[in-house]
């Protein structure tokens, strides 16, 4: 890696890939104080005049970026992620890979053994575990005695370009929290798809955990939750609010009101302080801070891999008559 400039001691960073998330990751990066912004790159050289200019820097190919940059975000289609990754790591530029990882298992681990060979920082893009929701139920979790969790990611169809899946697009965050969250191994998988638009998957776990993740481009209304239901209590989640519930202590009684018998069930709901801020600050906050200290990201191309196993077998099981697949 580059030394930081003396001068400002701040590490040069820059975008290869500059559509609607790539777009974002430009932005941040001009927000962080310890971080220079040194170009942006994209095969569309419109996009990435525009992205320049908004954000005060050059549009520039991508071997001149990787000159001038200690660290990327490559935030181009996933069948592109692997050259691209590959690319930056032969040039010693530390490098966020958005998810999925790569298209390949295989060329994922490859690519991640050459970035550990190399001693380059490669952190994978699963944006929700630095969503502060997130960070709370994962102080939470440890302590209960977890019966199921069940997580939905639905939202009407979108206008933004890719080629990734449903279940490549939008259940892989949740599949990366729910493996974040769960001790333990898979036991089987089942799932079922109606078209590539809307796909649900359920787990069980070597713990006795069940878990079910649902993840559409087909409803009318944007939902992001996440419930944990434990013996002691049921933890629910909103990653677009950043809010926490945890319901205890249900206490089932009958009241008389006006003659009239009637059943009431309360419970105590505690609500957790969230420290909201936006996911994707924090994401390239981390990521800076793995790049300039040589310290393992938060999110590992092992992670990455892990995910990417799970979304494939979830994808091969809804495609057949028989959808369950054990994972031992």
């Amino acid at each position: 890696m580059r030394e930081p400039n003396t001068a400002t001691n701040k590490l040069a960073a820059g975008v290869i890939g500059v559509g609607s998330m790539g777009y974002h990751h430009a932005r941040v990066y001009t927000e962080l104080p310890d971080v220079s912004l040194v170009g942006v790159s994209d095969v569309d050289s419109e996009t990435a005049e525009s992205a320049a200019a908004e954000y005060g820097t050059r549009a520039v190919d991508r071997e001149k970026l990787l000159e001038a940059a200690d660290l990327v975000s490559v935030a181009v289609p996933t069948r592109y992620h692997y050259e691209t990754a590959r690319a930056c790591i032969d040039r010693g530029v530390h490098v966020l890979v958005e998810k999925p990882f790569v298209d390949d298992i295989k060329r994922g681990r490859e690519l991640a053994d050459h970035a550990s060979a190399a001693g380059v920082i490669v952190q994978v893009g699963h944006i929700e575990r630095f969503n502060p929701a997130t960070a709370v139920v994962t102080d939470i979790v440890p302590d209960l005695d977890i019966v199921s969790i069940d997580i939905d990611r639905l939202g009407p169809p979108v206008d933004r370009g890719g080629d990734d899946s449903v279940v490549m697009d939008l259940m892989i965050h949740d599949i990366d929290i729910l493996l974040s969250l769960v001790d333990g191994d898979i036991d089987s998988i089942a799932a079922a798809a109606h078209t590539d638009g809307h796909t649900t998957a359920q787990f069980s776990f070597d713990s006795g955990a069940i878990a079910s993740l649902t993840a559409s481009r087909l409803t009318q209304q944007k939902v992001r939750t996440l419930s944990v239901t434990a013996k002691s209590c049921r933890v629910n989640v909103d990653f677009i609010s950043q809010t926490v519930e945890i319901h205890r202590h249900s206490m089932p009684e009958y009241i008389e009101s006006n003659g009239d018998i009637r059943f009431r069930h309360e419970s105590v709901v505690e609500h957790p302080m969230v420290d909201t801020g936006e996911p994707l600050k924090a994401e390239l906050e981390s990521f800076v801070a793995a790049a300039r200290t040589g310290t393992e990201p938060v999110v590992t191309p092992e992670d990455g891999l892990h995910v990417l196993r799970v979304a494939n077998a979830i994808e091969g099981c809804a495609a057949r008559p028989d959808p369950v697949v054990s994972l031992r």
